[in-house]
């Protein structure tokens, strides 16, 4: 998967007649980190896969996702698992949509005391977050909210916002991630 998802990005970036140092400071990442990712020599997390995705245009799923076909079916245990806990928790990308708005769907597993941290998204994501087992708190631009077994929540994607397993047992959820067109040569024009 790393040689494919560095021909991606250098495919995009190529695209964009973007050098490497160009593509680092887009996405504020280390140039470096962006030559060894286009080599393929090493396993990005997923916020810098997501800055590079931004940085791009593109979405996530263009990065790491097979080809697109009309209707694409994601068998169990074939989603790409894109973040990994400390405790065994981890976070799939199982499907998403096509640009130009890109739409995401998760299945996330936080283990007790694990915690996924995510910076800001693009201007104008949205998130829909919910909770199928367990307890969490997702803090939201510093404030909690505690969920159980049921509860959802919306909330912006685009703000800081991190995800805790707070009970004794697993938190199992489903994510959708929503992020509307965006073109990174049109910031800061009206």
């Amino acid at each position: 998967m790393n040689q494919t998802l560095g021909r991606r990005i250098r495919t995009a970036r190529r695209h964009r007649g973007w050098t490497l140092d160009q593509l680092a400071e887009a996405a504020a990442v280390s140039r470096r980190m962006v030559v060894n990712i286009e080599q393929g020599s090493t396993n990005p997390t997923l916020g810098t896969l997501l800055k590079l995705s931004e940085a791009l245009g593109t979405g996530l799923p263009a990065l790491v996702e097979p080809p697109r076909r009309p209707v694409q079916l994601t068998r169990a245990g074939e989603g790409a698992t894109l973040w990994q806990g400390e405790h065994g928790g981890r976070g799939v990308l199982v499907a998403s949509g096509d640009r130009p708005d890109v739409v995401e769907l998760w299945d996330w597993t936080l283990r007790p005391g694990e915690v996924h941290r995510s910076e800001p998204h693009l201007r104008g994501t949205r998130e829909l977050l919910h909770l199928l087992e367990g307890e969490m708190v997702l803090e939201v631009d510093g404030e909690p909210h505690h969920l159980g077994p049921g509860d959802a929540l919306a909330f912006p994607g685009d703000a800081p916002h991190s995800y805790a397993c707070t009970g004794e047992a697993p938190a199992h959820f489903s994510l959708t991630v929503h992020e509307p067109v965006h073109d990174p040569r049109s910031e800061g024009t009206p």
